[in-house]
């Protein structure tokens, strides 16, 4: 039988680390999510804005937290999800997602965990930090 997992307010999260970004990546997310301006994909069009380079997606960078999200407890758990954008991320960035708990809490009788998220690169520049709720009851892992 599986240890119960008792979560505790202060417990990190396993760290999860992804792929650094591409430029191919980027032209693929712009496919997905509908979202083709020419500041994540076109070189030249990032640097006349100002960026020097092509910048990846926010949603993109979220999505990589959500991902995590979902690693760390049941998707079917998940409650609430939020964000707020820090830095643009780059082709060649190296994003870290790391997570805690803060607290437990009991939303319209349902037990949660409310915990933070965030995601830097490789240098830890933050590039996205947020909070989510899961519903939460002692279980086997």
């Amino acid at each position: 039988m599986e240890p119960i997992k008792r979560w505790a307010a202060g417990d990190e999260l396993p760290a999860i680390v992804k792929q650094p970004v591409t430029h191919t990546q980027l032209v693929r997310y712009a496919g997905a999510s509908g979202d083709f301006n020419p500041i994540h994909t076109v070189v030249s069009v990032a640097q006349q804005a100002g960026l020097g380079d092509v910048i990846a997606h926010g949603m993109l960078i979220m999505g990589f937290a959500g991902q995590a999200i979902c690693t760390w407890f049941p998707r079917k758990d998940l409650r609430r999800f939020k964000v707020r954008f820090a830095a643009m991320t780059r082709p060649g960035e190296q994003i870290v997602v790391s997570g805690k708990v803060v607290e437990r809490i009991t939303v319209g009788g349902e037990p949660r965990l409310l915990c933070n998220v965030a995601a830097s690169n490789q240098d830890g520049e933050t590039k996205l930090k947020g909070e989510f709720e899961v519903a939460w009851r002692e279980r086997a892992e």
